[in-house]
């Protein structure tokens, strides 16, 4: 795992970290093997995971969605990086509406009809996950 060289009263000792398990380790000085309990645990940090709960059905009826709407959704995870479209404007089918900036890439977010731009979801800057949904075309 790690290897460190120790200086002590003059004698030098390289000292090998095995394995690491709660509070004992296994070492390997100068080939040596010794287990040593320490007198702490070690805490551990995690890493947060973002994770996205799925929606809970409801007994609700929905209001339904108008019959020329169109959602234009988020391919992947990324960042809204410029917003090249308002609310109102007519677009045309493969119009850039937006870019989002995903792995150090910019990608096009394309009008997937003819229409206006009923309402846009998303401001630049703002971090969006795969799914998403930036904006609506009716």
């Amino acid at each position: 795992m790690k290897k460190f060289k120790f200086t002590i009263r003059g004698n030098e000792y390289e000292v090998h970290i095995n394995s690491f398990e709660d509070n004992i380790a296994e070492i390997d000085v100068n080939g040596s093997i010794y287990q040593v309990e320490l007198a702490e645990e070690v805490k551990t940090t995690k890493t947060p995971k973002l994770v996205r709960s799925k929606p809970v059905p409801t007994s609700e009826v929905k209001p339904k969605q108008a019959a020329g709407m169109s959602k234009v959704e988020a391919p992947l995870p990324g960042t809204i990086f410029k917003i090249k479209t308002k609310e109102g404007e007519t677009v045309k089918k493969g119009q850039v509406i937006m870019i989002l900036e995903a792995m150090k890439m910019e990608n096009n977010i394309l009008a997937e009809k003819d229409g206006i731009i009923n309402k846009i979801l998303v401001v630049e800057g703002n971090a969006v996950l795969q799914g998403d949904i930036l904006a609506e075309i009716e």
